[in-house]
């Protein structure tokens, strides 16, 4: 009994010293989070519903109230848009808080302002959102043979979800929302293994075959029709430092792929390089320069050939 006591004694006095080392400034003063303004950081579990709510409205009848008629649209949808409204500005409001640069500011009537507005402009975006999500499907049930209809390609394949949390993500970082895109492609990164940056420019019909491992940087350009596979990488493929060598943010370092390519599992494609209209990349191919329009390029061949009718890979 006494042995037991003085085991416990000994556990105790280990235990408060690692909470005595966890709570001392020099351990935590990288990753510990103040809230601002007493507004706590945004919600992952919240970012989550607000994203299910958006696929609902975008694809009416697929999520949410399955049982719709053209009828009940109207009212489903109202109050449904009246949820994220509300939901999505105070996870806005909170995006702002955890940026802010004046922590010492006691006046958030702007930020909340701009939380408003910001909110707004994602809502007035949707229907332009679901009009080009509706030529990623096309562009989907169109390219992969295996697809018996538009409603499969909605419901089952990972690049429509992807690209949805992209497209909804890509709007919010247009609109100058801060973190809060970050985190809604990040979900569908964990979800799918897509993993496309908020900030890239993507045109319409676009398809991720089978997409598992793809990787699209921020400032990628993709022009319309575009279609790429596993494992693709649009990387950088150098970083310009500061003065104090860290690496600068904004600067355009990631490919420009222009309308009509495809790319085939693994290629890995890095820095501002240009793909031409209309080329194809093999699979497996590492690209860092320009490819004309209308060429092929392939594995273990040092030469590009440009198309000539009626050929195909």
């Amino acid at each position: 009994m006494t042995n037991g006591m003085n085991s416990n004694g000994r556990y105790e006095d280990r235990l408060d010293r690692v909470v005595e080392e966890l709570c001392h400034p020099s351990s935590y003063e990288t990753v510990f989070q103040r809230a601002s303004h007493d507004v706590p950081m945004p919600s992952i579990e919240a970012l989550g519903e607000i994203v299910e709510l958006l696929r609902a409205v975008l694809f009416p009848g697929y999520y949410g109230q399955s049982d719709l008629t053209p009828g009940t649209m109207r009212y489903y949808l109202g109050s449904t848009i009246d949820r994220i409204f509300s939901q999505v500005t105070e996870q806005i409001n909170r995006g702002l808080c955890f940026s802010c640069d004046d922590p010492g500011t006691v006046d958030c009537g702007v930020c909340e302002l701009r939380a408003h507005e910001i909110a707004m402009g994602l809502l007035s975006g949707l229907p332009a959102i679901r009009r080009v999500l509706t030529t990623d499907v096309q562009a989907a049930f169109e390219g992969d043979p295996a697809a018996k209809s538009y409603g499969e390609t909605i419901y089952c394949y990972p690049s429509i979800r992807a690209v949805t949390n992209f497209r909804i993500a890509h709007e919010l970082y247009r609109l100058g929302a801060p973190l809060i895109p970050r985190i809604i492609s990040e979900m569908a990164h964990s979800e799918t293994g897509i993993d496309i940056h908020p900030g890239a420019r993507i045109g319409g019909r676009f398809f991720i075959d089978h997409g598992t491992g793809t990787v699209v940087g921020e400032t990628c350009v993709i022009g319309e029709n575009v279609r790429i596979y596993q494992g693709v990488t649009l990387g950088a493929k150098s970083f310009p430092l500061d003065e104090q060598g860290r690496p600068m943010k904004g600067i355009p370092r990631h490919p420009v792929v222009e309308d009509d390519v495809i790319i085939y599992s693994g290629a890995t494609i890095l820095g501002r390089v240009t793909i031409g209209r209309g080329s194809e990349i093999g699979g497996n191919v590492w690209l860092t320069h320009d490819v004309p329009p209308q060429s092929r390029v392939y594995q273990g061949r040092a030469e590009e050939h440009r198309f000539t009718d009626g050929e195909g890979i």
